[in-house]
């Protein structure tokens, strides 16, 4: 029990690491994370590997403390926005983990978090004074995200099949 905790922690301080050092890079090298989603990626896999709190937790945090660190995201609406999205991305893997393959429980989750995304930035830039229309929604989750959609859908089973033949994760267990 007590290794078990000590990996998910361990784990999740990683991929929050992660989730902060990877997007600085891409901003290093001027690559669009609207595009290729480099935030995404281990908030995803925090909730494969360490379960719903942590997920959660994790995809909650790493938006606010890369905005405070770095200034990327802006800090509203994008990373309140994406915060949100994020602890949905985190808490949908972690509850879907053992409940489904990984490819279904990836799928639910974007969708979800897309959701809650769609509906936190409906309210925030409302707030603002600003619109938010189904036509901006659907192009800044689907379209324009394409690209990090795929590399999700590739990466993130890729990483804990590695994981798992590894014995670093526990998952299907």
């Amino acid at each position: 029990m007590q290794q078990n905790t000590t990996r998910r922690l361990t784990y999740a301080a990683l991929m929050l690491a992660l989730g902060i050092l990877i997007p600085m890079v891409f901003h290093t090298f001027q690559i669009s994370g609207g595009i290729f989603l480099p935030m995404h990626i281990p908030v995803l896999l925090c909730g494969f590997l360490c379960g719903p709190q942590f997920g959660a937790l994790c995809g909650l945090v790493v938006p606010l403390i890369s905005s405070l660190i770095t200034g990327m995201p802006p800090m509203y609406p994008t990373a309140v926005a994406m915060a949100l999205e994020l602890l949905a991305y985190g808490l949908m893997t972690g509850l879907l983990r053992k409940k489904c393959n990984v490819y279904l429980a990836l799928i639910l989750s974007m969708l979800v978090g897309r959701a809650v995304s769609g509906c936190a930035n409906l309210v925030l830039l409302g707030l603002a004074g600003k619109s938010y229309t189904l036509n901006v929604f659907l192009s800044s989750a689907f379209v324009t995200a394409l690209p990090g959609i795929i590399i999700q859908l590739i990466l993130v089973p890729l990483i804990l099949i590695v994981m798992k033949k590894a014995g670093l994760t526990d998952l299907g267990k």
